[in-house]
């Protein structure tokens, strides 16, 4: 589990990063509502996090069953992802009032640890 978690760091950290850096540009840069740019992020990181955490983070890791019932999975936890950076999104941005930048750290440590305890145990079991 040591190696598997290393590997999920890497790539999870990619993937959140690409999540980050497009929610950050469309929503400072481009004027974007927060919540309009932290779901273009999430569509840009569900599409990579699938292929990348299947082939990379947990590569022979438990039985492999039907590909379409894995995808399933995957997009309930991913969705799942999505509401709570939602809610990081309006929490800080919205009724905070605090800068766009500020739900980040929570996206990149909260949601990741939540997703990884849920993709080992329920997507790629």
């Amino acid at each position: 589990m040591r190696w598997q978690l290393l590997r999920y760091v890497l790539t999870g950290g990619f993937v959140t990063a690409l999540q980050a850096a497009v929610y950050w540009t469309l929503a400072q840069w481009a004027s974007v509502h927060p919540q309009i740019a932290n779901f273009l992020g999430y569509l840009v990181a569900v599409a990579s996090g699938y292929v990348l955490h299947g082939r990379f983070t947990f590569r022979g890791h438990g039985r492999r069953d039907q590909p379409v019932s894995r995808a399933i999975r995957f997009v309930a936890v991913s969705l799942l992802s999505l509401g709570l950076n939602a809610f990081w999104v309006w929490l800080c941005v919205q009724a905070l009032h605090w800068p766009l930048w500020t739900p980040i750290p929570l996206m990149g440590v909260v949601t990741p640890a939540l997703v990884f305890v849920l993709n080992r145990q329920w997507v790629f079991r």
